[in-house]
């Protein structure tokens, strides 16, 4: 984090910023906050905003386009402004004027920014990613782009001559690549959606495709999928309607729009699977090169796709950088991410509905007898199971045992992991439970102060 009463008329600005941009993480520069916290505000912030936007733009290469956000809000009840900077993949980022050279170029040290030394400089361009959307060829050059110059011209924007060119559709030699590929109104993309009748892959029940067309409608389409699909619980009270999704709307959204923006399409392309008791979004690729996990859950971001994400936040299907991952975060813990090498999967559990258990949900609501009737028989009165009494399971099966795992509970109750981490979401919020341990490896224990008083009223339903 640096701070900054005022904004400075010199290029101190973009060295800051570029030593953000060469340094794995990123950080963020507060205008009008003195270096010792004073809040001073600024008073212009929507001119500072624009200020700022175009020097940035303007006096820093490679171009960084959406690596930045500028955002004007309050602190301590006065204007400031808030520069969100993205850690590059394309280091070493300099200042225009000085070139890709000692005196151009800087990275973050501590709290302050300190020039490159010519190794280190020598050292980043020879790491430099040089596959991106931009310079992966498109073998096919025949396109038109009608459906992007509608989504331009539904936010007010107006697709120029050389269009192009401006958003980065074509490569060095003049030819269009792998983003105008995407983006064209034809091409060979497609986003698989899969629907599954139980826990698992085995009864496929739904296949569809969507894609063949500007990689926006896809996405606008299976969008409209995931809320079809993202039903609705109601419950009339005495006062007022209840009502109740099976996934929050917004952190499922957010989610798939990260899976495509950051998705690598040099080996695969974004799926979404519903299941019976959970919906699960991967995209290929895993964490960019220099991103650690810490980076990622904190919104830090090392945009793999940038061209991709400019086009995005030009037709307001992103907004600032790393904003996806706090609304979440607001809504779900870590658990439900899984990072592999290859993978970024996230995997949202059903919420219980108001009355019965997301188990019940299958394509119709409602599980039929199978031919093997012993396991069904099992399942069925596991299903039997209410809340009340899962919750009322889970205490006395830890009042037994100290420390718990997810898994010893979903031997318990039948149920697979995501459905019990619903399950024990509100314990934990209500104090009868705690969480044990970090991410790897988590248990789960009854809290001293529902030991101390062993209040059987605190887990009525």
């Amino acid at each position: 984090m640096e701070y900054k009463r005022e904004l400075a008329k010199n290029d101190k600005l973009e060295k800051d910023v570029v030593s953000f941009l060469n340094y794995n993480g990123g950080g963020e520069i507060l205008v009008g906050v003195a270096d010792d916290g004073t809040v001073y505000g600024v008073s212009d912030p929507d001119g500072d905003q624009r200020k700022i936007a175009d020097r940035l733009a303007n006096n820093i290469r490679p171009k960084i386009l959406v690596l930045f956000d500028v955002v004007a809000e309050k602190m301590d009840g006065k204007d400031i402004i808030r520069i969100i900077v993205s850690s590059g993949t394309q280091k070493p980022y300099y200042l225009r004027k000085k070139g890709m050279t000692e005196q151009g170029c800087f990275i973050r040290v501590g709290a302050s920014a300190q020039p490159m030394t010519e190794a280190m400089i020598e050292r980043l361009i020879a790491q430099r990613q040089t596959t991106t959307l931009s310079t992966m060829p498109s073998s096919r050059q025949s396109f038109t782009f009608e459906q992007l110059h509608i989504y331009y011209s539904q936010h007010g924007l107006a697709l120029g001559e050389h269009f192009a060119e401006n958003l980065d559709m074509k490569n060095s030699d003049g030819k269009y690549n792998f983003l105008a590929y995407l983006l064209a109104d034809n091409n060979g993309a497609s986003i698989k959606v899969a629907k599954y009748e139980g826990t698992d892959k085995i009864d496929l029940i739904e296949n569809e495709e969507y894609g063949y067309q500007c990689l926006i409608t896809a996405i606008y389409r299976v969008l409209d999928k995931l809320a079809v699909e993202n039903k609705t619980f109601a419950k009339i009270t005495p006062r007022n309607r209840l009502e109740r999704k099976l996934i929050n709307p917004v952190a499922l959204r957010e989610a798939f729009i990260n899976a495509v923006v950051h998705n690598d399409y040099n080996l695969g392309w974004p799926v979404v699977e519903f299941f019976s008791d959970r919906v699960t979004i991967t995209s290929t690729g895993g964490l960019v090169a220099g991103l650690s996990e810490g980076d990622f859950f904190n919104g830090r971001t090392m945009l793999r796709n940038r061209e991709l994400m400019r086009v995005f936040k030009d037709v307001e299907l992103v907004e600032s950088l790393g904003s996806g991952m706090r609304r979440i975060l607001d809504a779900y813990d870590r658990s439900v991410f899984e990072i592999t090498p290859s993978f970024i999967v996230v995997t949202f559990p059903y919420a219980e509905d108001f009355e019965r258990s997301a188990n019940e949900y299958g394509s119709n609501n409602e599980r039929s007898l199978s031919e093997d009737g012993d396991k069904q028989a099992i399942a069925s009165d596991k299903q039997a199971i209410k809340t009340s009494d899962r919750r009322q399971a889970i205490i006395d099966y830890m009042k037994q045992h100290h420390d718990t795992r997810v898994a010893d509970i979903a031997d318990l109750l039948g149920l697979s992991a995501p459905r019990v981490r619903v399950i024990l979401r509100p314990l934990i919020e209500e104090g009868i439970i705690e969480k044990v341990g970090d991410r790897k490896s988590t248990t789960y224990r009854l809290s001293p102060k529902y030991q101390e008083s062993d209040n059987d009223s605190l887990i009525a339903d």
